[in-house]
């Protein structure tokens, strides 16, 4: 199995090459390639990757910023993988957990796996922040009948094509909910492993805002209307 680790990237010109650094440093249980796309950043993020040397790296840049959702969708076009994982470029998440999360794929346990943090003080800047990541998670599980610990996850690994036959058409951060609400309409319960993550805050570069949570009910709402009005024809 070859895995394709998908990367956005936005303004991040401090991490970026210790975030390539530290995921191209795992020992990973199958093949893999990383595709970053550098989704218009206006720092000096291109001039970084620009002195990235390993094979397993490729980078596509957007002339504009078009958002995280855009940024994914041209990197799933373009992975070569049979397997992929969002990985995001601002060290938030440990890319050492990620074979935590192919082995229950490897093992035959599952399709669709999603890493699950565990917010305590030390892994999130704000009550809010926690708050509204458990409100969104709530309303999918209502929504769907299911019980997920955590749809807002970057950490998300299933099958390449899978997440093609999704047609994510959310831009931006909304594609969390898109992707998760298009799973569960299809009946596919994500398996989920605990996780690490250390959240950064507004002054490090925290792009995600309440108006994202908002989006993500409306989407959330959106996609179970959609399963209503499936089952009605």
């Amino acid at each position: 199995m070859k895995l394709s680790i998908l990367m956005p990237v936005y303004n991040e010109e401090e991490r970026i090459a210790d975030a390539l650094k530290q995921a191209l440093a795992v020992d990973y249980p199958c093949e893999i390639e990383m595709v970053v796309v550098d989704d218009g950043s206006r720092d000096g993020t291109a001039d970084a990757l620009a002195g990235v040397d390993d094979a397993r790296v490729r980078v596509i840049t957007h002339r504009r910023n078009a958002g995280k959702g855009a940024a994914i969708k041209t990197a799933v076009n373009s992975a070569e993988g049979e397997y992929m994982v969002i990985l995001d470029a601002d060290l938030e998440y440990d890319p050492q957990d990620i074979p935590k999360l192919l082995a229950p794929v490897l093992d035959g346990r599952a399709t669709v796996v999603y890493g699950n943090r565990t917010f305590g003080s030390h892994s999130a800047y704000s009550f809010w922040y926690v708050m509204g990541n458990k409100a969104v998670t709530t309303a999918a599980n209502v929504l769907f009948n299911s019980y997920i610990g955590d749809l807002e996850t970057c950490f998300k690994l299933m099958p390449v094509a899978l997440y093609r036959s999704l047609d994510v058409r959310s831009r931006g951060f909304g594609m969390e909910a898109e992707v998760t609400g298009k799973l569960l309409r299809k009946r596919i319960r994500p398996y989920e492993v605990p996780i690490s993550y250390r959240a950064r805050n507004r002054e490090e570069g925290k792009k995600i805002t309440w108006k994202d949570g908002v989006e993500a009910l409306w989407i959330l709402g959106r996609e179970r209307a959609r399963r209503s009005n499936s089952q009605t024809r």
